[in-house]
């Protein structure tokens, strides 16, 4: 079964490829823009594709006549799609619907992720079916791709997901267990924010309830995250604490403190019931995810 993954240079999109890959009944096509940037080269194909051109997007999907479809590609950086929304529109609801058009015809099970950040932040932990309600442009694309997906003439789903955090290929792509250990080796002082409120996803847990929505068939909405509601200094500590570093360094700040282009909502995370009892999705707590990361960085 052919299942072309979008964004897979990304940080989910490397450990989709990961998890699709250990799996003989898949077969991958990796898109991305430009070269691969991944260190794994084998167990999959790879496309350069800019997903905003509908041309090369009917082209590629032509070509591989995947059976599934996962669109885990987009423009993320919330200050960057407040400056840049021609371009972030682009990326992720004109992408979007040129994927949703090309796989119509073929009935693909299209997978799409989405966040937490279509949520106002005034009333979380949210649930599946709670009202969308953005406070960025970054969430206003992510609600309005979604709608393009829910009213699509074929089978899907829909991924959201928390504050994803893991080891990347690209040693460019930080996150916040990382930056807090580098710069606390360095004797560096930190500001971390102590009111805003998440459920970190580890990625291979992600990667992973990913491919249960994939193996099952299941359509809908699932929130896929982290089980624990936690702000990023509590993170932080526990960061500071499992490498044996100086937690003084630490300032702990509230939002306000930066002056930022996109707003983030306050408080977010989510009630993963569903996806624990429809799909047998179960994830790590952050101290075992902080330990695989950890792992990983030896």
């Amino acid at each position: 079964m052919k299942v072309l993954i979008t964004g897979s240079n990304g940080l989910l999109g490397q450990y989709l490829i990961q998890t699709f890959a250990a799996d003989p009944r898949y077969t991958i096509i990796a898109t991305g823009r430009g070269e691969n940037r991944l260190r794994r080269r084998h167990g999959y194909t790879y496309e350069p594709l800019d997903f905003t051109d509908k041309d090369a997007v009917t082209a590629l999907v032509k070509k591989h006549m995947p059976q599934v479809i996962i669109h885990s590609g987009a423009m993320t950086q919330v200050d960057d799609c407040e400056r840049n929304k021609e371009a972030c529109w682009a990326a992720n609801v004109d992408a979007t619907q040129y994927l949703l058009e090309a796989a119509t015809p073929l009935q693909s099970f299209f997978l799409q992720l989405s966040t937490d950040f279509i949520f106002d932040g005034l009333a979380g932990p949210y649930q599946e079916d709670d009202a969308p309600n953005p406070i960025s442009y970054y969430g206003a694309t992510k609600v309005a791709a979604e709608r393009l997906v829910k009213h699509a003439a074929l089978p899907w789903a829909i991924v959201r997901t928390v504050l994803v955090y893991g080891v990347a290929d690209d040693p460019r792509r930080s996150n916040i267990i990382t930056w807090v250990k580098q710069n606390l080796e360095q004797g560096k002082s930190i500001k971390v924010v102590d009111d805003q409120w998440r459920t970190p996803t580890l990625v291979q847990d992600l990667a992973l309830g990913c491919k249960l929505v994939v193996d099952q068939r299941a359509t809908g909405v699932f929130h896929i995250s982290g089980k624990e509601v936690l702000t990023p200094y509590q993170m932080a500590l526990q960061v500071a604490d499992y490498f044996q570093l100086n937690a003084a360094l630490m300032e702990k700040v509230t939002a306000d403190t930066f002056t930022q282009a996109g707003k983030r909502p306050a408080k977010t995370g989510f009630i993963i019931d569903k996806a624990t009892n429809v799909l047998g999705y179960t994830p790590r707590s952050f101290a075992e995810g902080l330990e695989i990361v950890a792992g990983q960085l030896e």
